[in-house]
This record gives C-alpha cells, sequence and structure tokens, in this order.
C-alpha cells in the first residue's frame, strides 16, 4: 500500500457523538421565544434534527470502478543496500453515502489494522501496490481484503451513529418541549400579574382539556393583550372523537341492509348522535364556520375545536374539491379536522389509494401523519391563513355500498 491516508485514526468517535449531544440544549436555548412558540413543535424539531442528526457510512461496493493500471518504482532495502523495484498499481474508487467526516474517527469496534485511503467528493479511492508479476485474482483478493477491513470499521461506525441518532431525536423533542412549556408558563405568569409588556401579541395556543363524557374548559387569568392563548382539542380528546367516528362506521359497514338506504345527510346525522352521547351535546352539524358550513363540530365556548366534513366519493376531483372546502371553513385557530369519504361503489382499496394521493397532491399538504392503513390515514396541512399553523386531518374511509338492484 503506498502513502495514503490513515482512516478512522484522527478522532474519537463517542467522544465526538457525545459533544454534538451537549450541544442540542444550548441550540435550543438560542431559538427566540416567539418563533419557538409560534412554529409549529414539528418543524422547530426537523431543524434541529438537520443539525445535529448524522448520515452513517455506507459502501456502494457494487459501484467500484476502477482507473487505468499504472507502473511506479518502489525503493527498498534489500540486505544492506536500497534498490529501485518495480511496481504494479492497481487504482480503485468505491462510492459510499453518509459523513465523509466519519471516516476521521474511530468506532469502538475496530480491527488492529487500520486502513488506509482517499476520501474525495462521495468516493473512497484504495490502491493495491505489488510485484509486477502478480495475477488480476491476486489482485481482487488484496482490494477485497482491505475492503472487508474498511467494512468493519464502516458497520461499527453506522451502529454508533445510529444509536447516537436515536437519542439526539429524543433529545431535540425532550429539550423543545421543554423549551416550550417554561416559555407558555412564563407567558401565563406575566398575564396573570396583569401588567403591560413591551413585546408585540404572540400566537401560542393551550389545550381545552376534555374527559371521554365532557368538554370542560380549563382557561388562563385574564389575558393581558401581549399574550393571548387560543384553545385547541387535546390530541387525546381528539382521538376520542375520532375513535367515535372509527366505532360508527364499523357498525355502519356491517349493517349494509341499513346504511345502503341512507343518504349523505342521514349518516351525517347518525353520526352527530354517537359524538354528541359522548360529548354531551357539545358536536352540531351544519353550522356556519367561517364562510361555509361543516357536517361535523365540536365548539368550545365561541371556539370550534373539532370540524369533520361529510363527502360521497365520485372521482378524485371529490378529494380536491372537499379540502378546500374544509380548508375553507378552518379559521387560524382551528387545528384538528377529519375528512370522512363515504364510498357507495367500486373497489374499496382502489378508491382509498386514488383519494391518499390526492390528498397529498394537495398544495396545503404538509406530511403524512402517524397512521396510515385502509382504516384510517393521517395528514398535516398548512393552514391557508398562517403558513406556521398546522393542521391535523384524519381521513377515514366508510365504504356502504348501495343495494344491488333486484331482478
Amino acid at each position: 500500500m503506498n502513502s495514503h491516508n490513515a482512516l478512522f485514526r484522527r478522532g474519537d468517535l463517542a467522544a465526538t457523538l457525545n459533544g454534538q449531544l451537549q450541544k442540542i440544549a444550548n441550540a435550543v436555548a438560542s431559538w427566540d421565544e416567539d418563533s419557538l412558540l409560534s412554529t409549529p413543535e414539528r418543524d422547530i424539531c426537523g431543524s434541529l434534527e438537520q443539525e445535529f442528526l448524522i448520515e452513517p457510512l455506507a459502501l456502494d461496493r457494487a459501484g467500484i470502478t476502477m482507473e487505468s493500471v499504472t507502473q511506479s518504482v518502489e525503493t527498498v532495502r534489500d540486505f544492506d543496500e536500497m534498490v529501485d523495484v518495480d511496481r504494479t498499481v492497481v487504482t480503485v474508487s468505491v462510492p459510499f453515502a453518509g459523513e465523509p467526516r466519519l471516516f476521521d474517527l474511530k468506532p469502538s469496534t475496530r480491527t488492529f489494522t487500520a486502513p488506509s485511503g482517499v476520501v474525495s467528493r462521495g468516493e473512497l479511492r484504495l490502491q493495491c501496490v505489488g510485484p509486477v508479476d502478480r495475477d488480476a485474482r491476486q489482485v481482487k483478493h488484496d482490494l477485497d481484503s482491505q475492503l472487508d477491513n474498511i467494512e468493519k470499521y464502516v458497520k461499527g461506525s453506522a451502529d454508533q451513529v445510529k444509536a447516537y441518532n436515536e437519542s439526539a431525536a429524543q433529545k431535540i423533542a425532550t429539550e423543545v418541549q421543554a423549551r416550550r412549556a417554561r416559555i407558555l408558563e412564563n407567558r401565563n405568569l406575566q398575564e396573570a400579574l396583569g401588567y403591560p409588556l413591551r413585546r408585540r401579541p404572540d400566537a401560542a395556543t393551550y389545550s381545552v382539556p376534555i374527559s371521554r363524557k365532557k368538554i370542560v374548559p380549563r382557561r388562563p387569568a385574564p389575558a393581558s393583550e401581549p399574550f393571548r392563548p387560543e384553545p385547541v382539542l387535546d390530541d387525546s380528546h381528539y382521538e376520542s372523537a375520532l375513535e367515535v367516528l372509527r366505532n360508527q362506521r364499523n357498525q355502519l359497514e356491517r349493517s349494509p341492509s341499513i346504511s345502503s338506504h341512507l343518504k349523505e345527510e342521514q349518516i351525517r346525522d347518525l353520526l352527530l348522535i354517537g359524538l354528541n352521547s359522548q360529548f354531551e351535546g357539545r358536536a352540531a352539524g351544519e353550522v356556519f364556520n367561517y364562510n361555509g358550513k361543516t357536517d361535523i363540530l365540536i365548539r368550545e365556548g365561541d371556539r370550534h375545536v373539532f370540524i369533520g366534513e361529510c363527502k360521497i366519493w365520485k372521482s378524485p376531483k371529490t378529494i380536491t374539491d372537499t379540502l378546500d372546502q374544509l380548508l375553507s371553513y378552518l379559521v387560524w385557530r382551528d387545528t384538528k379536522s377529519a375528512l370522512l369519504l363515504f364510498i357507495r361503489s367500486g373497489s374499496p382499496a382502489e378508491i382509498i389509494d386514488k383519494a391518499v394521493a390526492k390528498v397529498r397532491e394537495h398544495p396545503n399538504y404538509k406530511r403524512d401523519g402517524q397512521n396510515a392503513t385502509d382504516e384510517r390515514h393521517d395528514f398535516v396541512f398548512r393552514s391557508k391563513d398562517d403558513p406556521n399553523r398546522e393542521i391535523k386531518l384524519a381521513f377515514l374511509p366508510f365504504y356502504l355500498p348501495k343495494p344491488k338492484a333486484s331482478g
């Protein structure tokens, strides 16, 4: 081997990764308070993850390319004198993915034989230098031995990096949540004291705590002008509402003799009965909201905390039109919604796939949510009025085929 650079030898990987973890708290603390409150938490975490998460190394041995074979002269000691010896030089380039600086850091798992090479622009260049009379089989064996040794280092490095990424992502989420909570506590204290502050009002929110039986508002002390928290539906109660709708959907699908004859408004009314029994009459239908009428609404005081829209599938355009309609109802403070799609004919699986594709094509679509099954898909949308405001959308398909015509 010629005088290539030593790999995995300039620093300690474990110490470096630990140092990165220690920087996360300061990075979160450096965020402006108003930005931290007004920017969606997932976006903040995503920004910090881009800064702190590391792409592990991975070699692409199938993509190896070779340069022209060359000759060189090597001076070696032959007993008491130095002599020049002809050598054959074979150089190959191995594509790789991941953070190039990881080639400088020693993983915890390593071998006694230190590999060497040159890292440049997504490639690792290796050389095999030997006698001019070596055959291709010997050269190939030597190169494979080098790569096998490097692969051991790469795997050890990748394992440590993957573990670090999991810890870093969790630490980022924890630090962001903790700092947002501290800021909100301070803002609520400022509000309770009642003194005017020399700052613009911010758009932070708090959750409306509800039980499965009753919505009970919990509001802070009277708001001062700089900080006016807005209620939103807590995630657990949003899930409770969706669970009621899902259970009713299952009952309707199991009763085709009844559901097949129902019109869209009648299905909606049945769903409202279930929601009202769960949330003690807080759900309402055909209630004016913003600039239109929505199908299902849960209201807290003068705020709408859950909005649902019911539609019968006619074509992919049904999804686009319904999303536009739903977003037109939602004012900036509305953050929880649902799209209930009634499938009357055709293949449910094919229609669901088409519907999901149209949802992702919408200009306000931001990302998929956690659930992705035939029974439910979750999405996150941008508010049309405020790009920093996120709207949760649950897509629930109902398969309620019409009765087949007799004889």
